[in-house]
């Protein structure tokens, strides 16, 4: 099977014809066909079907022309091998039946079984290199966002019960930061064992600590990640979620081979923040969807151009697809995306040309 490479590529530095483009939740409820299959089913009764879960990640890449898929699953669905009950509840999201609240609820939480617990995700994953032509990127919650769910019981804008408890009782947020740590690492190895190719660690939330404090209380973990799958030959990408610019000069150090930036940083600003060793994702603002088509374009070349100064770019939204989002819309971005920078790409290698 031939397999469309441009996204490994581009995650690694080297050339690329044309700039890869996937969309963070690509496969959800903007699409009608999704809509009805959960009609019958939740997500969680989703991810437990192996078949059905790969049909459901290989949706967008056959409707949109994406050039990576990534696993139709949640950043939930490991914790529940650690000891937490919880259910997706719709038009809330994770609700927590047991949520931690000292360190005896931390001390409780075992370590995680991913072939006896979550067998169903696995096959899921050796489903899709079977089947995919594009590269399959797989995913784990990362242990702030993962944490802020376990604390608050459920979402929140605030992290009050987060932070009271990061402040308050740093050993027992620390005892909790290591056995979450341990959680990703094993879960997302065991992802690339399955034939992941690669993967994303999702810090969305993450975007609420002040830089001093995410470098204390978060940081060192998220390094710890990264360095103990950094034997791993797959792609990795860190996604520190949303408002998150002012935390991007802090990751210097950590072994990821990709950032994803939100809309509010420019990419150009982005690696200049980051100190130009890293391949980026991003970036553009979700709800630009709502807006006519040329307005979407004229703001995907913006970003498109300033991804091409320096190897290593990837296309992709700076947040995660709206319900509404037009799916028309995204199908038309994709090729936008596609033959703009394939153009731009070719006009360079000829100027490069013309200097031999």
């Amino acid at each position: 099977m031939s397999i469309n490479d441009r996204f490994i590529r581009a995650c690694r530095k080297e050339p690329v014809d044309r700039v890869p483009v996937w969309y963070m939740r690509q496969a959800g409820r903007y699409d009608p066909d999704y809509r009805k299959i959960k009609e019958k089913y939740s997500l969680l009764e989703i991810c437990r079907r192996p078949e059905l879960a790969a049909e459901v990640t290989m949706m967008p890449v056959r409707k949109l022309g994406v050039d990576a898929a990534i696993l139709y699953s949640d950043i939930m669905n490991p914790v529940a091998s650690i000891g937490i009950d919880f259910d997706i509840v719709p038009n809330v999201g994770p609700v927590i039946h047991n949520p931690i609240e000292s360190a005896a609820d931390v001390a409780r939480l075992k370590p995680i079984d991913v072939e006896g617990d979550l067998p169903h995700i696995l096959e899921t994953i050796r489903i899709l290199d079977r089947e995919l032509e594009v590269p399959l990127i797989t995913f784990a919650g990362a242990p702030f966002t993962i944490a802020s769910y376990l604390i608050e019981g459920r979402s929140s804008k605030s992290y009050i019960k987060t932070k009271a408890l990061m402040y308050g009782e740093p050993a027992v947020w620390h005892m909790l930061m290591d056995k979450l740590g341990d959680m990703v690492i094993a879960y997302l190895r065991a992802h690339m064992n399955a034939g992941g190719k690669a993967f994303q660690l999702f810090d969305s939330w993450v975007g609420a600590l002040a830089p001093e404090d995410y470098r204390q209380y978060v940081l060192p973990t998220i390094e710890r990640i990264f360095a103990e799958l950094a034997d791993l030959p797959q792609p990795k990408i860190y996604y520190p979620g949303v408002a998150s610019g002012e935390l991007l000069a802090t990751l210097g150090e950590v072994k990821a081979d990709v950032i994803g930036l939100d809309w509010r940083v420019p990419i150009a600003e982005g690696r200049r923040r980051l100190g130009g060793t890293f391949g980026v994702q991003g970036n553009l603002d979700p709800y630009v969807l709502a807006a006519p088509m040329n307005v979407i374009e004229a703001h995907a070349a913006r970003i498109i151009d300033e991804g091409l100064q320096q190897p290593g770019f990837v296309f992709n939204l700076g947040h995660g697809l709206f319900p509404e989002a037009p799916l028309d819309k995204l199908r038309e971005l994709t090729a936008f995306v596609h033959a703009y920078s394939a153009k731009a790409i070719a006009a360079t290698g000829k100027e490069e040309a013309s200097h031999v």
